[in-house]
């Protein structure tokens, strides 16, 4: 017996001592682990990630950039339905434990230990924070204890609302969902509180398997994972019978939602992605910059239609080319493959892609991707005349067979005519297009459009497209001249002429368009009638190194320009966007204003980052007591580059080449204060139309990618894409007459002469002069005097 004793007292002291050194082996490990921890305090101050949102200026989402897609909610706004589901399936002793749920973690352990396999009830709420944000995803003990201390620290440091709204908005859901809120919108296209409660349930249950068990991947499995969180929560009491048995039996109508874009400008957006990837870089796309542009909605969307419309109905005017495909016969049972195969091909900007299952003699039937089956009568395809090499499109179709077949693989858009709407066939364009808008009194960039489509071509033409801008150049040419001394009235010899010019190839014989030759020519009457031979031989009078000096105030490069008399019928290489800030110049009194898409960008705390503080046109600024006071408001004066005076005598010039040249068609505006001019370049490859009033510059472009002929004049191709921007553009603007500025005069000429009219003559014209320069001498009753030199006070000159 005493052996017994000695023998247990033995045993006992040797127990205590493995305890005691187990307890302290185990309190010096934690001891250690939690020396390792991060500071659970960090949670504070996390940033989730977010993507960079973009906006219109009027507030409307134009673009999301980012991996992750995540829309940050705060717990009050979280349905309390939701917050129930999240518990029954995750932690549903989650408001009672400190961070661990002891009683879940035994039974987990048990049956980890019995059977080898791991059950739910291990991990709480709280564990999934501290391992979501501070540890990596290692399945080791090591880890494990991590993950149990800072979830205590975390409990210590933070109430449970917090730790449930760290939860909710981080927590992967699959399909690149981050947080409830972009889940919510991925799958059902709804905000947190129009969820309903089956849909509450299927979210909730993502969180165990995001990727493979969703309801877009697996939905049989998804909904075994639904109805199991249902079941918790009938369980727990947290809902009744009924809405257990209506919820269970309610079919899932999940399905992948898109970016809600409110305002279609995909080429803008990139523009703007662009430019924030240089100033943040990666955090562009990471940190929730909220960027605000200058775009506004309504002109955006109206530019966007005036250029469909531009292309389209270019399209149509020059023949139809026939199908995309042919998928030969159409059987009734082929109705289903043919559907899913429409499935595949995208609509775009309202083309739909339709495959022809019957043809009648004067309409044909389609079949749509969602199923739907139309007709297209023969008003829908009366244009489709077949497209030739050459100007003009084929012979009228007279029956609906001479444009399509059974199976023909087309597209058909929807066309609202005198209220009536009705399908018409259609076909993507193969000319493409740019519109861009800027404010001059500032260079914001309002609308922008730069192609067709952004689908079929990322190609930026406003901003990426250096093209020759033809007779829309001539401005400059021209107002460079003023600046020489010559006048509106100055006379030029619109005659023949050969030129040896070292940007051409031999000699030079430049025409006017119509081949003939107008004689002496007014400047004015030259610059709204578009002649050649006056452009160049203004050039050859002012001198080429003095005209490309002026042409650098409107923000042209040297290297862009020809050193030759060509350049005078624009022959330089120019983007949309820079002929919209040099006519700005025009438009603002001759302030060069730098065009600026990005106003202001906010971060995650509402903090602005950055603000622009574009240079604004003085144009109203009067006098230096003005200018100090737009100093002092903060406003940077842009410079000015031309005089207010010339500015305002090409204004004028350009607004009777809407009145009485070029550009009649845009008097259907029936506005005063609109100016511009048109611009075709060599063979017609190039079709421009650049407009403005004070408030708004304007450059429409229609071309090929592939440069090539399009023929038609920019009249045709072009114009009509500005005027159906402006239309709307100038809807709410009152018109804006020019304001004239000081040593301007209007004198009564002799049209044919340029100099001063007679007082009893009846075919007297007004015309501006800038007061040191009006004509001194009277003009005969006829003319046949040679004319003196422009340098000379009444500056005439005949070439």
């Amino acid at each position: 017996m005493k052996r017994l004793g000695i023998f247990l007292r033995s045993g006992l002291w040797s127990i205590l001592s493995l305890l005691t050194m187990a307890i302290f082996i185990i309190g010096a490990l934690l001891l250690y682990l939690e020396s390792q921890l991060p500071d659970a305090k960090m949670l504070d101050q996390v940033q989730l990630q977010q993507p960079m949102r973009v906006y219109s200026t009027d507030g409307k989402l134009m673009a999301q950039f980012g991996a992750e897609r995540r829309t940050p909610v705060a717990f009050a706004n979280v349905p309390k339905q939701f917050i129930n589901a999240v518990l029954a399936t995750e932690d549903a002793r989650f408001f009672e434990h400190s961070g661990i749920d002891l009683i879940g973690l035994g039974r987990a352990s048990v049956q980890l230990l019995m059977t080898g396999a791991k059950v739910q009830g291990g991990s709480t709420i709280t564990m999934q924070v501290a391992r979501n944000f501070f540890l990596t995803p290692e399945k080791t003990f090591t880890r494990k204890l991590k993950e149990m201390l800072l979830a205590v620290k975390i409990d210590q440091l933070f109430t449970k609302e917090q730790i449930l709204e760290l939860y909710l908005n981080k927590i992967y859901f699959g399909n690149r969902a981050y947080g409830i809120a972009a889940a919510a919108w991925v799958y059902y296209g709804e905000s947190l509180d129009q969820l309903t409660l089956p849909q509450m349930a299927m979210l909730a249950g993502l969180p165990k398997a995001p990727s493979t068990i969703n309801p877009l991947a697996n939905i049989k499995a998804a909904i075994q994972r639904r109805n199991h969180v249902l079941q918790r929560m009938l369980e727990l009491e947290v809902i009744d019978k009924v809405s257990y048995q209506d919820a269970i039996a309610t079919p899932d109508d999940a399905k992948y939602h898109g970016l809600e874009i409110e305002l279609n400008a995909p080429y803008a957006a990139e523009m703007v992605r662009n430019a924030m990837l240089e100033q943040f870089g990666e955090a562009a796309y990471t940190e929730g910059y909220r960027v605000y542009t200058t775009i506004d909605s309504r002109l955006q969307e109206t530019a966007n239609q005036a250029l469909q419309n531009a292309l389209l109905a270019y399209d149509r005017r020059h023949g139809y080319r026939g199908a995309e495909a042919n998928w030969g016969s159409y059987r009734p049972e082929l109705q289903t493959e043919w559907q899913t195969r429409l499935e595949t091909l995208a609509p775009i900007n309202g083309l739909l892609p339709a495959v022809v299952i019957a043809v009648a003699d004067k309409s044909i039937t389609v079949l749509l991707a969602a199923g739907n089956i139309e007709q297209i009568p023969w008003s829908g395809l009366t244009w489709a005349r077949p497209k030739r090499n050459s100007k003009y499109p084929g012979p009228a179709p007279k029956q609906a067979t001479d444009i399509v077949k059974t199976g023909d693989l087309i597209r058909i858009t929807k066309v609202t005519d005198n209220g009536k709407t009705q399908w018409c066939l259609a076909q993507m364009p193969e000319i493409e297009g740019a519109l861009v808008s800027l404010n001059p009194q500032d260079g914001a960039v309002e609308a922008l459009v730069g192609g067709f489509s952004y689908q079929k071509s990322n190609f930026n033409r406003v901003l990426q497209a250096e093209r020759q801008p033809g007779s829309s150049f001539k401005p400059f040419i021209y107002s460079a001249a003023l600046a020489q001394g010559f006048t509106l009235a100055s006379i030029i010899n619109d005659a023949p002429i050969v030129i040896h010019d070292p940007s051409q190839e031999g000699l030079w014989r430049p025409q006017n368009d119509s081949h003939q030759f107008y004689g002496p020519t007014r400047l004015k009457e030259g610059l709204i009638r578009s002649r050649n031979l006056v452009s160049i031989r203004l050039l050859e009078a002012i001198g080429i190194p003095t005209a490309i000096e002026y042409l650098k105030g409107f923000g042209f490069g040297t290297k862009q320009l020809p050193q030759g008399l060509s350049l005078a019928l624009g022959t330089a290489s120019v983007t949309p966007l820079q002929q919209a800030a040099a006519f700005s110049v025009l438009a603002n009194g001759g302030y060069k204003v730098s065009p600026y898409i990005i106003r202001q960008v906010v971060n995650q705390k509402d903090q602005i980052v950055f603000q622009a503080q574009p240079a604004v046109a003085c144009t109203h600024c009067g006098d230096i007591e003005n200018i100090i006071n737009q100093r002092d408001l903060g406003q940077t004066m842009a410079p000015q580059v031309i005089s207010p005076q010339i500015a305002y005598l090409m204004s004028t010039a350009l607004q009777d080449v809407i009145k009485q040249g070029t550009a009649t068609k845009a008097r259907i505006l029936h506005r005063s204060d609109i100016a511009g001019k048109t611009g075709t370049t060599n063979d017609k490859v190039d079709a421009w139309f650049a407009g403005f009033t004070p408030n708004i510059t304007a450059i429409a472009w229609v071309g090929f990618d592939q440069p090539h002929t399009t023929y038609e004049y920019s009249a045709e191709a072009a114009l009509p894409m500005w005027i159906d921007y402006m239309q709307i553009a100038l809807q709410y603007k009152p018109e804006q007459p020019l304001p004239q500025p000081p040593g301007i005069v209007s004198v009564r000429i002799d049209p044919q002469t340029g100099l001063l009219a007679r007082p009893e003559q009846a075919n007297a014209i007004f015309e501006n002069f800038l007061a040191d320069n009006v004509p001194k001498q009277m003009a005969a009753e006829e003319q046949t005097g040679d004319l003196i030199q422009p340098q000379q006070a009444d500056n005439e000159q005949l070439f």
